[in-house]
């Protein structure tokens, strides 16, 4: 008889990639109703009814830029922009647009842990060198980020 102690197991049947370990993420309704009553399912999970996970774009510290190109549905593209640290800044005015560098991330009314963590979403406030901005584009799905003066 073998003693379960003497068998090596390798090591790579213990680390999982952290892909499997996630849940499925979806984009249809909930099972349940708001008084806590369940819906009835009349149609069945289908694979177009999964969702990506968010992009989060974060404020690069060195100049630097990351994008990255997502195949989606017809055969389409949708770029990601992971690492960003420039903003392409509009004034009221709408006439004038300029390239400028983002400083820090002031405020995030998405998550308030997104400013600490300083990740760029729609609606994020921005500072630049010329002053503050409010983010009007969504990076994780256009790519670029676009920015009004406040």
């Amino acid at each position: 008889m073998v003693d379960i102690k003497e068998i090596k197991i390798p090591a790579f049947v213990y680390k999982r990639k952290r892909e499997e370990t996630l849940l499925a993420r979806s984009q249809r309704r909930s099972k349940r109703k708001p008084s806590g009553g369940r819906y009835h399912i009349a149609v069945k999970k289908k694979k177009r009814d999964l969702a990506r996970p968010a992009a989060q774009t974060l404020l690069a510290s060195e100049g630097g830029v990351r994008k990255k190109i997502i195949r989606t549905r017809g055969g389409n593209r949708k770029i990601r922009l992971q690492l960003g640290s420039f903003a392409n800044l509009s004034h009221d005015s709408g006439k004038k647009t300029e390239k400028v560098e983002i400083e820090d991330v002031i405020d995030n009314s998405a998550n308030r842990d997104f400013a600490r963590r300083k990740i760029i979403t729609k609606g994020a406030i921005i500072r630049t060198k010329r002053g503050e901005a409010r983010v009007t584009s969504r990076p994780g799905q256009h790519g670029t980020v676009d920015a009004i003066l406040i």
